[in-house]
């Protein structure tokens, strides 16, 4: 079946939802979204703890209760959400090939906005060696199994290893002591707050170098900086962080991906380079809260309209790279419309002295107040890049410390 819509959306999470918000009640035309999981909403959906905004009286909401309000939102805005559908490819420029539970589809649009969101590196990515046991979870695994099951151990495991240092792993651990699992410690290779977990032991500075057991994991063995080994005795370890971003259809795309991040390069209006293709959310950098995700959604709204109405596409954009202790930077491209920097650190930088050049010449040295961390986003002014020239070579950031 042949369809054709004005925008297709590509994901209902935080920012997918937003944007389709924005868009159906400024008058896009027909929106419509896509989710290939059997309920809209995205990550938050799984995470029952505050941290989401607050509701019309002021009370904070968690996870679940801000994806319904988000889906809620969408709807009444005008626009259609369908659950159980993923787009498998592309059938030309702004053309995608979709499965739903109804058969095969191919949907036209105007523009299509990707907002396919990022997911945690598993470990077979990770590269850890040694059998295959149940008890091997990500975050996100680990609240699908509470939401389903509640707190019964049994699902779960009784004794666990949470591996990573980020507020991610936070979470992980307060969700395993909410289900009654034990924490036996936090592994986090760079060094973090022995503070930050409680009572938990925290192991910084130190990496899992195997997976004990078969049929069940028994225990996880662990190397620290100074050489030593260990074996951590578990029948559950929870792989936290590290983000990769769902950039599937990005790819089969040939959209240029950035550099750290592997996500789509986009400008900063969250156009990428393929004209009438927008990206916005966790697909351009994993790990950023659900309401900055949104917020983004709803930011490129206006750029969206704008190709809706007809106007130009801007073509190209000067690169963007991010060097030395800086992991990644966004957006990868700089346009016309100047917009702030977004980016983190491969390690904790105190008071870091920050630097942008072109063509091997300074454009602006800044020292920063605070510190960067290798899980939390910095963000630049806008200002940081003013001096930019858009027929000039790549601009790129980095650090002196």
């Amino acid at each position: 079946m042949n369809r054709t819509v004005d925008v297709l959306v590509v994901g209902a999470g935080p920012a997918g939802l937003a944007a389709a918000a924005r868009l159906a009640a400024s008058g896009a035309g027909r929106v419509e979204v896509l989710e290939r999981e059997r309920a809209a909403g995205g990550v938050p959906r799984h995470c029952a703890r505050p941290g989401f905004g607050a509701d019309a009286r002021g009370l904070p909401l968690d996870g679940p209760a801000y994806a319904r309000r988000a889906v809620r939102a969408a709807l009444r805005a005008g626009a259609t959400v369908r659950t159980g559908v993923s787009a498998t490819g592309w059938a030309g420029p702004l053309t995608l090939d979709v499965t739903a539970p109804t058969g095969l589809e191919r949907i036209r649009a105007r523009v299509v906005v990707l907002a396919t969101g990022a997911r945690e590196r598993p470990r077979s990515a990770r590269l850890v060696p040694g059998s295959r046991p149940a008890g091997v979870l990500t975050t996100g695994e680990l609240q699908r199994l509470v939401l389903r099951f509640g707190a019964r151990r049994e699902h779960i495991g009784r004794r666990a290893v949470v591996v990573g240092g980020d507020p991610v792993a936070r979470d992980a651990v307060r969700t395993l002591r909410r289900a009654g699992v034990e924490v036996a410690a936090v592994v986090a290779e760079p060094p973090v707050g022995r503070h930050a977990f409680g009572a938990v032991p925290v192991l910084g500075g130190t990496v899992v170098t195997e997976l004990v057991g078969r049929g069940r994991l028994t225990g996880v063995a662990v190397r620290g900086g100074d050489g030593r080994t260990a074996t951590l005795r578990c029948d559950t370890v929870v792989f936290t962080g590290d983000w990769i971003p769902d950039h599937e259809l990005a790819r089969a795309r040939g959209l240029p991906l950035v550099p750290g991040t592997r996500g789509p390069a986009t400008d900063g209006s969250f156009r990428t380079a393929e004209p009438g293709i927008f990206a916005v959310g966790n697909l351009l950098r994993g790990g950023e809260p659900a309401l900055v995700a949104a917020a983004e959604g709803r930011a490129a709204a206006a750029a969206v309209l704008d190709r809706l109405d007809g106007r130009p596409w801007p073509g190209g954009g000067v690169p963007v790279t991010a060097s030395g202790p800086l992991r990644w930077v966004t957006p990868g491209l700089l346009g016309p419309v100047t917009a702030p920097l977004v980016l983190r650190a491969d390690r904790r930088l105190v008071r870091p002295v920050l630097t942008v050049t072109q063509d091997g010449v300074p454009l602006r040295r800044e020292r920063l107040s605070g510190s960067l961390a290798p899980w939390r986003s910095v963000r630049l002014p806008p200002h940081w890049t003013s001096g930019v020239d858009l027929t000039g070579g790549p601009v790129v950031v980095g650090s002196e410390d």
